[in-house]
């Protein structure tokens, strides 16, 4: 099986990868940069619409160089305040080889409110820049959750989740029929 996920992001691909191996035993993940067309820092609807948009992005890609795959993945991060609260949460995007789309979000974290418009604005990348100090490993792996949890959750298991919620639907398509 061939999975094709969008981003060079090592977070994601290994967050994603995890999910896919709780179901799946023999299969091979490649990524590749998409765009999102959304904001840097995408709010409420812009995560979903985001991930959404990179899937198409990157199913036009394979189309255009002949690449195939069993399924496409994109995980979208952003801020939201669905709950009354802000928060950040994580949204995956798969679809398979014959367009059936599933979406999953991963846990959310609380934004305490004197940086929601900061990050709103920039990013929440360069709000835990200015809180923790600039940090490559955050920053490529473990991300803020890992930070905020101090150690016991990271980006990586964030996009596991997203992912995972994403799958429910074809590893139960039954339900769904």
């Amino acid at each position: 099986m061939k999975i094709l996920i969008a981003t060079t992001n090592k977070s994601k691909i290994e967050g994603a990868g995890r999910a896919f191996q709780h179901y799946f035993s023999n299969f091979e993940m490649w990524g590749e940069a998409t765009e999102s067309g959304v904001s840097e820092q995408p709010v409420d609807m812009e995560i979903l619409q985001g991930a959404k948009n990179r899937v198409n992005n990157l199913k036009a890609y394979a189309k255009r160089t002949g690449k195939q795959a069993d399924f496409f993945v994109a995980v979208e991060s952003g801020i939201t305040n669905a709950l009354g609260k802000y928060m950040i949460v994580s949204v995956a995007v798969v679809e398979d080889k014959n367009g059936n789309e599933s979406s999953g979000a991963s846990s959310a974290f609380p934004v305490p409110e004197k940086y929601v418009e900061e990050i709103k604005a920039t990013s929440l990348s360069h709000v835990m820049n200015k809180l923790f100090g600039k940090d490559e490993k955050r920053s490529t792996h473990g991300g803020a959750v890992e930070n905020l949890t101090q150690g016991k959750v990271s980006r990586i298991d964030l996009n596991e989740q997203a992912v995972l919620m994403a799958l429910t639907k074809f590893i139960n398509g039954d339900v769904w029929r």
